[in-house]
């Protein structure tokens, strides 16, 4: 991989044809008590809908799981990492979702990170809520909240996001 990103992926879960390895990722992040393992199924199923639209089956099977990965896992840095993830891959359908996180999350980094996601999308829809986290106990999520609103006026009326490849 470049840019040394250290991925493990100790089972060739890559080398897995697309369907068989979304199998297995879901597996790994609904049943591994193992939040490493699940923080790498995060990122090896997010890379399933990397340059797909949204129309494509598989960008809304990997949409689903990362909800479905806010909604339960119980460790702040998976959810980080599903949020990264929703945004990378511009899963618009998914801003609702981030903002719960954003809101009501017990994890303060994955209420940042949501926060963070939503300014990377250009959620603008959002802004309102996000201006409620300027209330929140937390310095970070506070601080976070903050930027992306200021990101939001520097940003605004100069088109929609479009997602890059993240290496």
């Amino acid at each position: 991989m470049e840019m040394g990103i250290e991925l493990l992926d100790e089972n060739n879960i890559r080398s897995l044809p697309s369907d068989e390895r979304f199998l297995k990722c879901e597996q790994i992040l609904k049943n591994e008590t193992d939040e490493s393992k699940r923080w790498d199924a995060v990122w090896l199923i997010g890379e399933l809908a990397e340059n797909k639209e949204p129309s494509d089956p598989m960008f809304q099977k990997v949409s689903d799981v990362l909800e479905w990965v806010l909604q339960n896992d119980t460790n702040g840095v998976v959810k980080h990492e599903a949020c990264f993830q929703v945004a990378a891959r511009n899963m618009r359908d998914k801003i609702p979702v981030l903002v719960n996180t954003a809101l009501h999350n017990q994890s303060i980094l994955a209420k940042h990170e949501a926060i963070e996601s939503l300014g990377l999308m250009r959620a603008f829809e959002a802004e309102s809520l996000i201006k409620k986290a300027l209330d929140d106990p937390s310095t970070d999520v506070r601080e976070t909240a903050s930027f992306v609103l200021k990101r939001f006026d520097r940003l605004r009326n100069r088109g929609i996001y479009k997602p890059s490849d993240i290496l």
